[in-house]
């Protein structure tokens, strides 16, 4: 067999297209993005045509505020939804042989949200590039859903395209709603279901939405209310659930319909942290009863007009461990056997593993992979077949590919059989030592988990300086059983160098609950090096080799933020911090983010003060060569006015600091020669003040 090719889609389109999706009601016809307006092609015929006119094009970004199919920057951002349109996945016949195919999208204007300025990347022009940011407590933009229709004809080919909106306005319908978190069909195609959240994310709620709730837009009003009229009152949105929380609601990946059996009823499988405090999957079968709500009367509707009620709920998992789901863990659902896989930490905090039960009857949960590791998996869409990439502290990554067997229906003897190597480990690399992992028992009564790389050639009696690595933020994890040896070598690096290393998950950290994460709710920047110092003492007190006298932090993005608190709050311990793009006020950052966790900043002064570091510039050392700041100048997340506005407070202030730009870096490097560049300007800094003879006697 010769090997697929790649054929090219040729375009009229003068400009980069995005987000290509194939229809999956007739793969002949692709949809993608073009500056901001949704577009389709037909692969066979190359006909192409724009369906949504809500951008103009126009260089000044204030006067073109609309998009069309686009998730603007706080929904990629902090919600890790990436799209803006979703394809019915059904076709609706017409009566001439042709069809109508038709798109979901959301339409996005943000009038009110504030445009910043970043230097282009493009340095010799001396332009900046504008965009959109919504900082926390300001205005977000304004959303809707609208559906594309186009019908195509016997021949192929688009005979109309109606651009559809709801028949009545978004925030009347969903009142309180302030985030499209998900949103897709039902398998039939006989709804859009979309996952909403408010503003504080305290609030969820799962919708379905009929199509036949959107009107052909009219922009004469006799003709719309003529259009309006004719949707009767019992078409309605319905809250098929609804869920609440005092801490926040972490936005996940699991959501899987059930194909309708009954008219009235609709069955789904969802993943929920707010009633145990731990991500567990959920069977929900839902009530879908015509509304109390007579559109046709006026008047507004209430709150609960359209809620549910909810027939039957199961849970199909429990424990305090968690379903993982997000940055690509789902569930894989098996209708015909009844069976649901996913991955979850319910043998270790430390590993995920692949699981299978039974949702028809829960019973017991059987793991699928081998402890040990660490695995991140992809089940076969016929659930006979799954990938597995794993690795743990001494291997390095593996992937392979197993075959699923064993009894049709009964979970606890479902078993995997070795398939194929995908790819195979390198095996341990020379010259890298592995860390060992640790814990204790906090003060707080949570256990902590660290990792610590122990100096190579560790000597008797001798005491090493102590670098302290550090991200600490909400959604990571950093100490479990996967191979570090590639993104995190630096740290082996140092290690090789004479430095103990530490890393220590503090409270605020993910895959250990709500109430774990949740602990830093209104105070970020307040509890986390309370940990992490209460870590250091703990290693001190079983290893004489630690110097507490030569600590320095290190951290990038959270944890750079993290770096600084550490020398404002505890300059006795920590000798040296650098502190790679950190937030720096917390007002500076974006809604979806600091509300979640710090709440609107009216309502949380003292909170925001707190754990803003620029504000707490009197607090840092007034000795030299013990603040390094990096950041990219052209930074689009944290922006580096963070670090413009702490330095104006530190000079203020009289303290002293170092500082490295990186002029063509944006959050994260990644030209390779600014990279080499950190690497061996950190290892520098670090020598001097920190590793060195002569840094060993400034200590003293």
């Amino acid at each position: 067999q010769q090997p697929l090719r790649p054929i090219l889609v040729e375009t009229s389109c003068p400009n980069i297209r995005m987000d290509p999706k194939l229809c999956p009601a007739d793969p002949n016809w692709i949809a993608f993005i073009h500056c901001n307006d949704i577009w389709i092609s037909n692969i066979e015929s190359r006909e192409e045509r724009r369906l949504t006119f809500v951008h103009n094009e126009l260089a000044n970004v204030e006067e073109d505020p609309k998009s069309a199919g686009v998730a603007t920057f706080v929904l990629q951002e902090e919600f890790d939804r990436y799209t803006g349109y979703w394809w019915c996945p059904r076709a609706q016949p017409t009566l001439d042989g042709g069809k109508v195919l038709r798109i979901l999208y959301e339409e996005n204007d943000e009038s009110e949200v504030e445009i910043i300025h970043v230097t282009s990347p493009m340095l010799e022009t001396r332009r900046t590039d504008s965009f959109r940011y919504p900082k926390t407590g300001t205005a977000n933009p304004k959303v809707t859903f609208k559906i594309s229709e186009v019908t195509i004809n016997a021949e192929g080919r688009i005979a109309d395209v109606v651009d559809k909106e709801l028949v009545q306005p978004f925030e009347i319908l969903f009142e309180g709603v302030e985030y499209i978190a998900r949103a897709g069909w039902t398998p039939e195609g006989k709804y859009i279901w979309s996952i909403l959240l408010d503003r504080s994310q305290t609030r969820l709620q799962i919708v379905l939405i009929p199509p036949e709730l959107f009107i052909p837009t009219e922009d004469d009003a006799m003709e719309r209310q003529k259009l309006i009229d004719a949707v009767p009152d019992s078409v309605t949105p319905f809250i098929i659930y609804e869920e609440t929380t005092d801490i926040w609601i972490n936005i996940h990946d699991i959501f899987h319909v059930f194909p309708q059996t009954q008219e009235d009823e609709i069955e789904f499988i969802f993943a929920s942290e707010c009633k145990t405090g731990f991500r567990h999957l959920y069977k929900v079968t839902s009530v879908l009863k015509e509304s109390k709500y007579k559109r046709s009367c006026g008047g507004l509707p209430a709150p609960s007009d359209f809620k549910c009620l909810i027939k039957e709920e199961t849970a199909i998992t429990s424990g305090e461990w968690e379903v993982l789901g997000r940055h690509g863990s789902n569930i894989y659902v098996d209708e015909a056997k009844k069976l649901v896989y996913f991955q979850g930490t319910k043998d270790s905090p430390l590993e995920h593993h692949l699981y299978v039960v039974n949702y028809e009857n829960p019973g017991e949960v059987k793991r699928l992979t081998e402890r040990g590791y660490s695995h991140a998996c992809c089940v076969s869409q016929d659930c006979d077949m799954f990938i597995s990439k794993y690795s743990n502290q001494k291997n390095p990554h593996c992937v392979s590919l197993y075959r699923l067997t064993g009894s049709e229906d009964d979970a606890a003897h479902r078993t995997k059989e070795f398939w194929a190597t995908i790819l195979d480990s390198a095996g341990p690399l020379p010259d890298y030592i592995p860390p060992e992992v640790f814990s204790f028992e906090s003060s707080t009564g949570f256990t902590l988990y660290g990792m610590m790389y122990k100096p190579h050639n560790l000597q008797p009696g001798k005491k090493y300086p102590t670098v302290l690595f550090i991200y600490g933020g909400p959604q990571v994890q950093l100490v479990n059983n996967r191979f570090k040896g590639i993104k995190y070598f630096r740290l082996n690096t140092l290690a090789s160098l004479g430095y103990v290393v530490v890393v220590i998950d503090n409270r605020g950290s993910c895959h250990r609950g709500l109430k774990f994460e949740g602990a830093f709710k209104y105070k970020m920047g307040q509890i986390e090096i309370d940990d992490q110092v209460e870590g250091l003492q703990y290693l001190a007190s079983q290893y004489d080799f630690i110097d507490l006298e030569r600590v320095g932090i290190h951290g990038w993005s959270y944890g750079g933020y993290l770096s600084l608190m550490a020398l404002t709050q505890r300059s006795d311990i920590f000798r040296v911090a650098v502190a790679g793009a950190p937030v720096t006020l917390w007002i500076f950052y974006d809604t979806g983010y600091t509300e979640r966790y710090m709440g609107h900043p009216e309502h949380n002064e003292q909170g925001y003060y707190l754990g803003s570091v620029a504000m707490q510039a009197e607090k840092f050392p007034s000795e030299p060569n013990r603040l390094l700041l990096l950041h990219g100048f052209l930074d689009e997340n944290v922006h580096f006015a963070h670090t413009s506005i702490l330095l104006s407070f530190l000079v203020r202030a009289g303290k002293p600091y170092d500082l490295q730009i990186y002029p063509q870096e944006r959050h994260s490097i990644r030209v390779p020669e600014s990279g080499e560049h950190y690497e061996l300007h950190l290892l520098y800094y670090l020598q001097e003040n920190l590793g060195s003879h002569i840094a060993a006697l400034k200590a003293l």
